[in-house]
This record gives C-alpha cells, sequence and structure tokens, in this order.
C-alpha cells in the first residue's frame, strides 16, 4: 500500500526536505504541499492523503486549528486522515493542544529522517506516535496547569477498568511501548495489545495520545512521576 502523505509548513525549503526524504520511500508519496492551515484544509479535502504532516505556527490558520477543523469535517466519512505535528521544544506549550485537537502524534523537527518515515507509516497504520522522552518533559511540564475536560467524569470512567487495565494505563502515561509493557509485566504482546484496546474501548478514546493526556489529566499519572 501506498501512502498518501500532504505535507503543511509555511517554510517552503522544509517542505523540499521532506519531500525529498519521502518520496525516497517505495511505499511513500507526497501528493501535496501547503504553506497555511486553511490550504491544508482545502487540500485534504481534494487530495484525501493518508497522513498530514502538520507545522503548528503558520500564518492565517495555526496548525491546531487546522488539525481540529481536518479531523472534525473527516469523522462523519470513511477516510479520516491522520495528522502528524511537527514541533520545535520553544513550542512545547502547543502540543496538547494539538492532540486534543485530533492529532495522533507529534514530532520534533529535527526528527532524523528515518524516524520520521517510520512515524509515517505508523501512524498511517491507525496507531499514534508518544515519543517518551518528549511526552514525559512535555506533561512533566505543562500538565499541572492543564484544564482538564475530564473533571467531572473520570472517576466513573475509569472504574470500568480492571486494576490490571489501569495498570496499563498507567505504563502507557510512562511513554512505555506495548513491547516494554509486555516485558515489564511479563506476558504476551498480543495480551498487551488487548488490554490496551480495551482501555481504550472503555474510555472513550481514539488513541494511545489520548490516553497519555487523560491519565494526567485524572490524576492517575502526576507530573515527576506516576502515582
Amino acid at each position: 500500500m501506498t501512502i498518501r502523505v500532504l505535507l503543511v509548513d509555511d517554510q517552503p525549503l522544509l517542505r523540499t526536505g521532506f519531500r525529498l526524504i519521502l518520496e525516497a520511500e517505495p511505499d511513500l508519496t507526497v501528493v501535496g504541499q501547503a504553506g497555511d492551515g486553511k490550504d491544508a484544509q482545502e487540500q485534504t479535502r481534494a487530495l484525501l492523503p493518508d497522513v498530514v504532516l502538520m507545522d503548528i505556527r503558520m500564518p492565517g490558520v495555526d496548525g491546531i486549528e487546522a488539525t481540529r477543523r481536518i479531523v472534525r469535517e473527516a469523522a462523519p466519512t470513511a477516510h479520516v486522515p491522520k495528522v502528524l505535528v511537527l514541533t520545535t521544544f520553544d513550542l512545547d506549550e502547543y502540543i496538547v493542544e494539538a492532540l486534543r485537537a485530533g492529532a495522533s502524534g507529534f514530532l520534533l523537527k529535527d526528527v532524523p529522517p528515518d524516524e520520521l518515515v517510520q512515524a509515517i507509516r505508523v501512524v498511517a497504520a491507525g496507531d499514534a506516535i508518544v515519543a517518551p522522552s518528549v511526552t514525559r518533559r512535555l506533561l512533566d511540564r505543562f500538565a499541572k496547569r492543564l484544564p482538564s475536560a475530564y473533571e467531572q467524569a473520570t472517576p466513573a470512567r475509569l472504574d470500568r477498568l480492571t486494576e490490571r487495565e489501569l495498570e496499563v494505563l498507567r505504563l502507557i502515561a510512562k511513554g512505555m511501548s506495548n513491547a516494554e509493557i509486555a516485558r515489564k509485566l511479563v506476558v504476551s504482546e498480543t495480551t498487551v495489545k488487548t488490554h490496551v484496546g480495551n482501555v481504550l474501548t472503555k474510555l472513550g478514546l481514539r488513541d494511545r495520545v489520548q490516553a497519555v493526556v487523560l491519565a494526567y489529566e485524572s490524576g492517575l499519572a502526576t507530573p515527576g512521576g506516576v502515582s
């Protein structure tokens, strides 16, 4: 399967660099480029990419609002593109808002080419990118001042989980992969995938990224450590 990618960045040089990297891969093709969020929304509607590689800070409609519009517009349809957000450390405070807007993950702009390619493949396959080192830094830095969208509903929702599922959610919040969780709990990776699926279904979450945010907002995970 060829993964169709839309590049969104207000810097033409960066778009060109990303395009060269992606089109060197046999399973990736760049179907379009956009320099702002409004154009990104229009091109997503016209070109139906599988993955939108989205910058955050752009003139006019920024990447967060563009992500929100793309996800909302695509939700009723059969084709829902995955949005992979790009950021730099000085824009950390925007990341949680991007995830809430519907992004499936985020990367740093200086990501090595092979990691960029692999991230696009992972997101296109329906998983989410939660880079452990960056995720912990971001949420440890900002979780204490995140307004909780789950403030009233969280206790009842978490009550739906078994003790093992709560444990898996805590480990997801630490940024651990399925393989790492399997080693930690001394179970098979298939068993972990089942637990992760149950957690997402019971809590009404789209992916692991939303699970991480919910774990912090609910107090199950805390800045500086996991409770």
